[in-house]
């Protein structure tokens, strides 16, 4: 059994995915409603909308796609969780994450992670990263 965090985007998933996939790296697919058969497609559907995002890395998937409502408010509730290796990683995964987006948790060191910090990235989708816990010496 596994969970995999499903995120809905504004019409701009196609650019969230394409950035988080320079940023995290991994294999992407991405489905446009164009590329649904004919019969499948929603009649009023925009064609360049994402039906269907999986970013794959190292057997996690995120997954995502315009959100079908349209409504274009903020989601609440949820934060995507990264754990990095390392604090550098995760100063790197954070600084581009939260590039053109908002800091709602600077990078501070804590009792259970060398780093940890929280943001709002620039598509509207809030973050919360933490270095694994270095070895005891």
């Amino acid at each position: 059994m596994a969970f995999h965090p499903y995120l809905f985007f504004s019409g701009n998933c196609n650019e969230a995915f394409t950035r988080y996939q320079e940023i995290f790296g991994g294999e992407l697919f991405m489905m446009r409603a164009s590329d649904a058969p004919g019969d499948e497609t929603p009649p009023d559907a925009n064609p360049d909308l994402i039906i269907h995002a999986a970013l794959t890395i190292e057997g996690d998937v995120l997954m995502a796609s315009d959100d079908p409502t349209g409504d274009g408010a903020p989601k609440t509730g949820i934060l995507v969780n990264f754990n990095g290796p390392d604090a550098g990683e995760i100063r790197r995964v954070f600084g581009a994450l939260a590039e053109g987006g908002e800091v709602t948790q600077p990078l501070i060191e804590t009792f259970f992670s060398p780093a940890f910090g929280m943001c709002v990235d620039r598509f509207g989708i809030p973050w919360m990263l933490s270095a694994d816990q270095a070895a005891p010496a």
